[in-house]
């Protein structure tokens, strides 16, 4: 399996943009799998650059309803004509910052013929899974850091009931992908005790404390090795770096054999 970085808040090596989003294309044995389009076609352009065939992939998934992760979905269903695109049927709730800024989707495509919509468990095939975990019990805090959703004319806590994990299974591996993990890194963890957990942790306005190194330290437990990037923070994943034996940064235009 091969994971790389389309798309990403940093970028280090020459010709890959970067962009405060991200976009990963997964490589299994049966698969060419799209997960995000981050904000813009910029996922489009690096994979140019990294002489990957976007037109090849056979399905996409987007994780949740923000614009960082579904900016780009109208660039994508224009460069591939057949992938069928996975997404909550809450993706397209309208959905708020703390400033009250609008983050979410672009209305017009929530009717494209080519999004079909997943429930609270959608298996794919044998080797494919999607999860939202709306039912499971959340056995850690998770804070929505003042995000709304508009429901019913009026606007609430964003619950992240539009978000959806990826579970891949292949060759005795278990590897899950997350876009944010909004509904909390550790509890997203405490679910699926993956091999390999590949996302954003949602720590980038996170103080630099005792409680995130306790939340690492936590981490650590498992035996989950993690590639993190986008919504961490740089400064933040820095900070628990040399408190977790098992953590990575994935920029972009760089590949995770795995």
């Amino acid at each position: 399996m091969r994971i790389t970085c389309l798309a990403e808040n940093t970028s280090h090596k020459e010709g890959i943009q970067a962009e405060h989003g991200l976009s990963l294309y997964i490589e299994t044995q049966t698969h060419a799998i799209l997960f995000d389009m981050g904000q813009s076609d910029l996922f489009i352009q690096n994979a140019e650059a990294l002489d990957i065939d976007l037109r090849g992939v056979d399905l996409a998934v987007l994780s949740h309803g923000h614009y960082d992760h579904g900016g780009g979905l109208s660039a994508f269903l224009s460069v591939n004509q057949t992938a069928p695109v996975y997404v909550s049927p809450y993706a397209f709730e309208p959905h708020y910052n703390a400033e009250g800024k609008y983050i979410g989707l672009d209305p017009s495509l929530s009717q494209h013929p080519r999004l079909i919509q997943t429930d609270e468990e959608l298996v794919i095939d044998s080797t494919l899974t999607l999860y939202h975990c709306n039912q499971k019990p959340l056995p850690y805090q998770a804070d929505c850091g003042g995000m709304t959703v508009e429901r019913a004319g009026e606007r609430c806590s964003d619950d992240f009931r539009h978000e959806q994990y990826l579970l891949i299974q292949e060759e005795g591996k278990t590897v899950l992908i997350s876009g944010c993990s909004h509904k909390g890194i550790l509890n997203i963890a405490t679910w699926f005790t993956p091999q390999v957990l590949v996302g954003g942790f949602h720590w980038m306005k996170h103080p630099l404390d005792e409680a995130l190194t306790e939340t690492a330290a936590r981490l650590n437990q498992y035996d989950t090795v993690f590639y993190t990037g986008h919504c961490t923070g740089t400064a933040q994943f820095e900070w628990v770096q040399d408190k977790m034996e098992r953590l990575f940064y994935l920029s972009a235009g760089e590949t995770v054999e795995l």
